[in-house]
């Protein structure tokens, strides 16, 4: 059980984490995480076999930033907006300033000559710690529902 400003933070960090991101402010998103950080997105079989394989894996802020490089100038693809809906989180385990968090999430890919459709929908497994500048991810890991991606996944989750 945590008190009420600590899910609230949580809460808050999750909806400016999907902020930046539907808003297209790359430069902001690696801000969300500590400089020694996992970020993944994964299949859901493979995270619940314990099988390593990831669409997408991590493992520090600076990878984080060279994704963010590849995205402005290095990958050609048909731009698109995305929208995120984020579930409440569920506080697992309190830790001191730790927090294991999960939280459902969808998320929507709209191109500019097309209907919206669903890009991505899973559950995030997040690490979460206190820091003088506020609450940041240690870890999250996008375990996404479906066996089958989009044939690029250029974005972050």
């Amino acid at each position: 059980m945590v008190d009420f400003a600590t899910f609230q933070a949580v809460v808050d960090l999750n909806a400016a984490y999907a902020a930046v991101l539907d808003a297209q402010q790359w430069d902001a998103w690696p801000d969300f995480f500590l400089d020694d950080c996992v970020y993944r997105v994964q299949p859901r079989e493979n995270y619940e076999l314990g099988l390593p394989l990831a669409t997408l894996s991590f493992e520090s802020k600076g990878m984080l930033r060279d994704r963010i490089y590849g995205i402005r100038d290095t990958l050609f693809h048909d731009p698109y907006y995305q929208r995120h809906v984020i579930g409440l989180p569920a506080i697992r385990r309190l830790d001191g300033d730790t927090l294991q968090v999960e939280a459902n999430y969808a998320v929507f890919r709209t191109k500019p000559d097309q209907l919206t459709d669903i890009l991505s929908v899973g559950r995030y497994l997040d690490i979460v710690k206190r820091t003088g500048d506020g609450w940041k991810f240690a870890s999250r890991q996008c375990i996404f529902d479906s066996e089958m991606i989009p044939n690029s996944l250029i974005y972050p989750i």
